[in-house]
Parts: C-alpha cells; sequence; structure tokens
C-alpha cells in the first residue's frame, strides 16, 4: 500500500455487489485510488496504523458513486424551453438555437450540468455530444476541461449528425455535418481524449445522433471505425412513437432492425431510452449484451412513454440511468432519477415490479456495466476503485426511517455529505470543493443569455 489512507466507519454501507452486500454499521478502507478492505463494523487495526484519515459516518448510507449513462451537456443553457412538446416538436424548437453554440459557450454549460450532477452524487458521467457547428472551436475538448476542472470522469462521446431536412432528416440542413468530416473528427477526438487504462478519467465513444438524424452509411461506418479503434459505440434508439414511424416508413424496420442491419447492436454499444421495444428487440438486445440508458424524467417529460425497464432486466439486458439533456430534464440531478425509476416502473409493472434497491443498481453498477466499466466502478468491493457517495441520513428529511437504503431510493434525495472520486473528495458537505458554485451559477447564467441572443 502507497497511498494516502482514509478510512470510513459507521456508515450503513451498500455494496451494490452481486450478492448485494449491506453492512447495517460498516467500513470501507481506501488506499490511495483504491478500496482496499470492506466489511462489519470498525476498521481492522492494521488501517489505522500510520497517516489515516478518520472519518465518523455514523448516520449515514454509504454507496457507490452514481454513474449517468446519457446526458446533452450543452442543453444545461437552454433549460425551460418548448415546456409542453414532444420530441420532435421540441427538437424542432431548439434547433435553431443550439447550433449558434460555441466552446466557450459549451464550456460554461457542461462545468454546470456536471456540476449538478456531482452534488447528487455522480461520480461517472456520460455525455452524448452531436452538435458541431462551423467555426465553434475545440467544443468536444472543452468539456473533456470541464470535467477536469471538476474532478469527475467522463465519457465523452463524438456525436454527430449528416442527415439534414433536404434529404428528409429532422435537424435543419445548418445543423448538420458532412459524413467525411465527422469520421476524421471521431479519429482525432479518440486521438486526443480517449484512455483506455483502469482508472481513465476520460473515455471516448462514437455516438452518431439517431436513425432520424443520421444516414445509413454514417451509421455503417462509425461501427467499423469505432472498433477499429477499440472504442464504445452509442446512439439515441426507440425513444418515440415519431421514430418508429420514421423507420417504417423510410426503411420498412423498426429501429432495433435497421440498427441492427448496420451492426448496430453488440456488448460495445448502449442506446439511451429504449421505451418503445418489443418482446423481439429485447432479445436481440439481450443476445448481443446491447445495453441501455433509462431516462425516466425526461421520458416523462416529453411524454415519450415508459420503458420496459423490469423485462429488460429480466432478460439479462445491462441498464444504467440517464439524466438526459437538461433541456428535456430541466433538475440534472442524476440522484433523484432513482427515485423516478422506481415510481414510474412500478406504474406499469406493478408495486412489486420495481425494488428501490434495483433502482439503486441501475444508478450504480448497471451503469458501469452499460459504460464496460463494471470491473473498476460501480460497487464497493476490494480492488475497485474509490468512487464513492456518503449520504446524510439521520436529519429532519430521513431519521427515523426503518430502511437508510429507502431514503435514496424513495425518499427526498439525502444530503450529500462527500463524494469521492479516485479517493478524492469532489463534495463535500454538499459543496463542490474544486470550484467556486457562485462563479460556476454566473457563468452559466451569462453563457445562456449570450446563447439565447444570438
Amino acid at each position: 500500500m502507497t497511498g494516502a489512507r482514509t478510512v470510513i466507519e459507521g456508515a450503513y454501507v451498500a455494496t451494490v455487489d452481486a450478492a448485494d452486500t449491506e453492512h447495517v454499521s460498516g467500513h470501507v478502507v481506501i488506499d490511495g485510488t483504491d478500496i482496499v478492505a470492506v466489511g462489519s463494523g470498525s476498521a481492522p487495526e492494521w488501517a489505522l496504523e500510520g497517516p489515516v484519515t478518520r472519518i465518523d459516518a455514523r448516520g449515514h448510507l454509504l454507496t457507490p458513486g452514481l454513474i449517468n449513462t446519457h446526458h446533452h451537456l450543452y442543453q444545461w443553457l437552454t433549460r425551460g424551453i418548448a415546456q409542453d412538446s414532444i420530441l420532435f416538436d421540441w427538437l424542432t424548437a431548439l434547433y435553431p438555437m443550439w447550433s449558434k453554440i460555441d466552446a466557450e459557450v459549451v464550456a460554461a454549460g457542461a462545468l454546470g450540468g456536471m456540476a449538478v450532477a456531482a452534488r447528487s452524487g455522480c461520480t461517472t458521467l456520460a455525455d452524448h455530444h452531436y452538435v458541431f457547428p462551423q467555426n465553434s472551436g475545440d467544443i468536444l475538448g472543452a468539456i473533456v476541461d470541464a470535467a477536469g476542472r471538476l474532478g469527475i470522469r467522463l465519457h465523452a462521446t463524438r456525436g454527430s449528425m449528416d442527415l439534414g431536412r433536404s434529404q428528409g432528416g429532422l435537424p435543419p440542413d445548418f445543423a448538420v455535418e458532412t459524413t467525411s468530416a465527422i469520421l476524421e473528427a471521431s479519429v482525432d477526438a479518440v486521438s486526443r481524449f480517449h484512455d483506455p487504462s483502469r482508472d481513465a478519467m476520460t473515455q471516448i465513444a462514437l455516438a452518431p445522433c439517431s436513425p432520424f438524424s443520421v444516414t445509413s452509411d454514417l451509421l455503417r461506418e462509425s461501427a467499423v471505425l469505432a472498433r477499429s479503434l477499440g472504442v464504445r459505440l452509442h446512439t439515441h434508439g426507440s425513444e418515440t412513437v415519431e421514430e418508429d414511424a420514421f423507420c417504417a416508413e423510410k426503411f420498412g424496420r423498426t429501429p432495433t432492425e435497421y440498427l441492427d442491419d448496420l451492426g448496430w447492436l453488440g456488448d460495445d454499444v448502449w442506446m439511451a431510452h429504449c421505451v418503445h421495444l418489443d418482446d423481439t428487440a429485447i432479445a436481440r438486445f439481450a443476445a448481443t449484451g446491447t445495453g441501455v440508458a433509462h431516462c425516466p424524467s425526461s421520458n416523462a417529460r416529453l411524454a415519450a412513454g415508459i420503458a420496459p425497464v423490469p423485462q429488460l432486466l429480466a432478460a439479462g439486458v445491462p441498464v444504467g440511468l440517464g439524466v438526459d439533456g437538461s433541456a428535456s430534464n430541466e433538475s440534472g440531478q442524476l440522484g433523484t432519477e432513482i427515485r423516478m425509476a422506481v415510481l414510474m416502473n412500478r406504474l406499469r409493472a406493478g408495486a412489486d415490479g420495481m425494488a428501490g434497491r434495483t433502482g439503486l443498481r441501475l444508478a450504480t453498477m448497471g451503469g458501469a456495466r452499460v459504460l464496460g466499466r463494471d470491473r473498476e466502478i460501480g460497487s464497493i468491493e476490494v480492488g475497485k476503485l474509490a468512487d464513492l457517495a456518503l449520504w446524510k441520513v439521520d436529519g429532519i428529511e430521513h431519521a427515523g426511517i426503518a430502511d437508510p437504503v429507502a431514503a435514496l431510493t424513495l425518499g427526498a434525495q439525502p444530503p450529500l455529505a462527500l463524494l469521492l472520486v479516485n479517493g478524492s473528495a469532489v463534495v463535500r458537505n454538499g459543496e463542490l470543493t474544486r470550484v467556486r458554485e457562485a462563479d460556476v451559477a454566473r457563468d452559466v447564467a451569462t453563457a445562456s443569455a449570450r446563447l439565447q441572443s444570438r
């Protein structure tokens, strides 16, 4: 052991390991970036030898850090618009504004969106960025830099759109790129930012936006390119009935059949939403190991429907949670998506259709599996990286609750006492440690006003 040691004692520990092990009063020992001991009662004597930081966590719930599998960080700047629209109408209303973004405004929006996610317990975030206006600067670099400032793990995607309205797509022509430019930029993004190592803070995936905004050629070639580069693939899939109708009319296929034909099912692929999957599609997702990012609040906001999460889980499909774009989920908090996922899926599947602990698993190990990081993060186990969230559950909101886990999964989101990424504090006593929150809020307001005035 060579790193600085931290000992957390007295917490209710929900490990989210394969056996769902929990410790009513447990300990976790961190050495440098790694978890080296987990168990009930006090920490072992050897853990207390030499320099050590001890954290008295009585009255707290300790969970793995939460993992956000789908976000659009730039949309933090365009919240509160098209409030009563379905997806296609909402996109049409917002595309003109998004076409005016640049690296400077995106940097402010990304930091704001990630700051809110971190304050809700999120240690890893996947961002799907697909709008790259001409002469807009290094947008992807700005997002990566923002994550570095904040201290959370980032799975950034080089997203894209190449099917403009004149070609039968949904986005306006001025919002799309050429296929060749997208593929070239994708190679560049992987070369500059992708870190394949175990403790990587930044990884890259390739992410053509959706069946109604990209060409078949781009989907096919992106899949080949991603696999040649050893990176993952991401897109939107089966989000709305309008998307189903688009694919039926244009391709004579369901979205899943269409994407399957183009090489877009596999254990290196995850798709956002997947609200309208039939039994055949669920079986194909399960057979291929294709992952799903469940975004309950956004699906409700846009009236897209309720994804068949219990059926997906029963089939063995990897499922994680996502916030989605903050223009369709103005909260931006991942922690609250746990409760939303549990309650929404009970509406379809019944009171026993999704347990609160299933919601926690979606937000942790489920997300780690979706992003291909389940060997490193997602549970509290010896040998994993120390990405941890410590929640205060003895305050006015939760004191006396029979089950501390229910405080997080069914109650109001508990105050976040500590958020660790690689064993280092990103949030302490509910406040960000590496940036001034007042500065972040000011910069977001300035960037939003600048964007909306263009």
